[in-house]
């Protein structure tokens, strides 16, 4: 079978690559840490909208989704004891939301009818299957970058959370991966259902993850070429409406205009000379990146 892995950022900035930064600087150490917070926390809220919809069937994959309830809310409430014994906020994390973004791109309404419950099954398990393996991907980096980077004890304490977390995510993954496989055992349809899904929220989760992360001149036009790959996963008739319904956010994207300001903002008030110098040429570096991709996908 197809195992879908989370790829690199703009295919260049692996997660050792994102944490070595992040660990080097309190502010945004924080606010990723509270990422993860309110990604564990949010997880609650829709498995617990997952096992409301299943409405007690099959009763082996709601036992499952209980206990993994219970882990996900321990991990927040960890994260939560962290965070407030380190004098960070715990307030929605500033920033596009991957979770929220994640969502925004699922077509969870194609699944609510009876006859679509199956298929609605193996997205749900799909989809948690690949957030999952990005969460394991991130905790193991960060807990790497925290090994290298100074042994003070606000670094060690927020390893030793993360090394309590991991393990039980990395168990998360391993259940997603065998309710997958004994799916797809049962017929070559089921299969061919389960490779298609995979393929699909695998592109689903790369585009909310990039979503979170971009914020550069033509992040707009990354995003629609984004969507176009999800779509692409799709059969010919779902496409046009699945585009219709996302494709005018994803052009205007007014979050994300909201937090370009306020980043600009930031950085001027930090410091004026590295706003011209280091922020102006940064942002303006993503129209470069985008030509690139054109250049690259035309070849």
């Amino acid at each position: 079978m197809t195992v879908a892995y989370p790829r690199k950022f703009n295919n260049s900035m692996s997660a050792r690559d994102i944490l070595k930064r992040v660990v080097e600087n309190r502010e945004i150490h924080m606010i990723t840490l509270n990422r993860y917070r309110y990604n564990e926390q949010r997880s609650c809220k829709d498995l617990t909208d997952l096992i409301e919809r299943l409405n007690g069937k099959p009763k082996e994959l709601v036992q499952d989704l209980s206990r993994h309830i219970a882990e996900e809310a321990r991990h927040a409430m960890w994260l939560t004891d962290l965070l407030v014994e380190l004098g960070a906020d715990i307030g929605k994390p500033p920033g596009v939301s991957y979770i929220d973004e994640f969502e925004r791109l699922l077509d969870q309404d194609a699944y609510n009818s009876e006859n679509k419950l199956e298929e609605g099954i193996i997205a749900a398990l799909a989809s948690i299957n690949v957030t999952e393996k990005r969460g394991c991907e991130y905790f193991s980096a960060h807990i790497h970058a925290l090994k290298e980077a100074p042994q003070t004890e606000e670094n060690i304490k927020i390893r030793e959370t993360i090394e309590k977390i991991f393990p039980e995510e990395a168990g998360h993954v391993r259940w997603g991966n065998r309710w997958l496989t004994k799916i797809a055992q049962t017929s070559p349809e089921h299969r061919t259902k389960v490779e298609q899904a995979k393929r699909k929220y695998a592109a689903i989760e790369q585009a909310a993850f990039e979503a979170g992360m971009d914020i550069m001149a033509g992040a707009e036009l990354r995003r629609i070429n984004k969507l176009m790959e999800i779509a692409n996963t799709m059969s010919v008739w779902e496409r046009p409406q699945y585009l219709m319904e996302r494709l005018p956010q994803t052009l205007f994207a007014p979050e994300l205009q909201e937090i370009r300001i306020e980043a600009a903002k930031r950085a001027w008030n930090r410091n004026p000379q590295e706003f011209v110098e280091k922020f102006v040429p940064m942002f303006l570096n993503g129209l470069t990146k985008t030509q690139n991709q054109r250049k690259t996908a035309k070849a």
